[in-house]
């Protein structure tokens, strides 16, 4: 079994059951999914059917490195003339993990990418929204473990939401915090 969801039923679940008065096991909060994507529409504007390829073809590579599954390429819904861009042209990438790859990955966010990373100092408390949800955005995505930052030639930045079935922004903070994410102090 995962470390991390050993972690949740042992100590996360009693910690919010106190802290919130829940009556019962279900009722406290929990991780539902995490979706990872990266939009990547100004990279191939201008560039012929070949070069968008290659640059598809690299990012969806990295981001299954990241992710451990390989993400769905996602198209415009419109065009935009000012952006060259045309209806129906892939501009971005996503996966969506949930069980067993889910606590991997947050695993390995918490305890090797946080620490890899240039001048971090802990998640902003405002980064998660209203629903207790946390969006995290990624300049460069070699601070993953799994990419080489020395033979990266093509860097890009993704975001990754951690989606959470709670009540409001003060659960959801308490219930990433009790999973171990590293908040900044104010």
């Amino acid at each position: 079994m995962n470390k991390l969801k050993e972690k949740y039923k042992k100590e996360v679940v009693p910690g919010m059951m106190k802290k919130f008065g829940y009556k019962n096991i279900m009722a406290v909060p929990k991780i539902e999914k995490i979706v990872i994507n990266s939009g990547f529409g100004k990279k191939i504007i201008g560039k012929n059917g070949q070069d968008r390829k290659k640059i598809e073809d690299h990012i969806l590579k990295e981001i299954s490195l990241i992710a451990g599954q390989m993400p769905a390429l996602k198209k415009a819904k419109k065009s935009i003339a000012t952006f060259k861009l045309r209806k129906g042209m892939y501009i971005g990438a996503a996966t969506t993990l949930r069980g067993k790859k889910m606590y991997d990955f947050m695993e390995r966010l918490i305890h090797l990418t946080f620490p890899r990373m240039r001048d971090f100092r802990g998640v902003d408390p405002k980064l998660i929204d209203k629903k207790g949800n946390l969006s995290l955005g990624f300049g460069e995505h070699t601070a993953f473990p799994e990419i080489s930052a020395e033979r990266e030639k093509s860097i890009f930045g993704l975001e990754v939401t951690i989606v959470t079935n709670s009540k409001n922004k003060e659960q959801g903070l308490e219930l990433l915090k009790l999973i171990g994410f590293p908040m900044k102090i104010k």
